[in-house]
């Protein structure tokens, strides 16, 4: 009768004893109540009930295709590779919740040509160059001192100009900040814009607004996001 070595079976009770606690972490991370431990960080503000499904959805295909089709891509054999595991979260997975057709600044249209050099400063093509998620804030651009308007607006003529210090000469000093104190990017809050500039929101309230504190543009909103279930709702249909 052949002889199992000691080492030979403390490496195969090893290996079984790495199997199970393999496949029970498996399990244990597929789980709805683990959606904690595998984030990549805190949800944004107003995320806080959205579960990672809701985002991250299933790519096309099972786990051997898709290896399978980026294997072929790294070779040369495919021409594009595809999503692994889930799907790339994109401006349109953000939209399928937040679309608001009175949408101010709608990122389809930095998509047209007059806006490539605008582009190059600030992506408003697609949410997340603004709203990266999991950083537990509602606003993650990088310019927190809020001058991206002067991308677009550095030609900006306002006739009969209501405001005591005129939008030419707040360009002309430079003073981008105060856009935001006025205006709500989106424009989709229902409130009264201040004319004179003592009235306007101070900068402090705005960045603590943009790090997920009170909204100082008020809760009167035109379109408001779907709720998860909405939203199962519409993807099922």
């Amino acid at each position: 009768m052949l002889k199992v070595s000691p080492l030979r079976k403390r490496q195969f009770i090893g290996g079984i004893i790495g199997l199970v606690l393999g496949g029970f972490l498996f399990f244990y991370l597929t789980l709805d109540s683990s959606e904690e431990y595998i984030s990549l960080g805190p949800m944004n503000s107003g995320h806080a009930d959205v579960s990672c499904m809701a985002c991250h959805l299933d790519a096309k295909g099972n786990l051997s295709q898709q290896f399978q089709s980026n294997f072929q891509h790294m070779i040369g054999l495919r021409k594009e590779g595809v999503d692994f595991g889930t799907k790339d979260v994109d401006a349109n997975t953000c939209l399928a919740c937040h679309d608001r057709p009175n949408d101010r600044h709608p990122t389809y249209r930095f998509s047209e040509p007059k806006f490539k050099e605008a582009i190059k400063h600030i992506d408003a093509t697609t949410c997340i160059s603004c709203h990266t998620e999991h950083k537990g804030e509602r606003v993650t651009v990088a310019s927190i001192s809020m001058n991206y308007c002067m991308n677009c607006h550095k030609d900006l003529k306002v006739e009969e100009d209501p405001v005591d210090i005129s939008h030419e000469e707040l360009i002309a000093k430079e003073q981008w900040f105060t856009c935001i104190q006025c205006h709500d990017f989106h424009g989709n809050h229902t409130y009264k814009v201040a004319t004179k500039l003592k009235d306007t929101i101070p900068m402090t309230v705005i960045q603590a607004y943009l790090k997920g504190g009170k909204d100082p543009y008020g809760n009167d909103k035109k379109y408001i996001g779907l709720t998860q279930s909405e939203w199962l709702k519409k993807v099922k249909k």
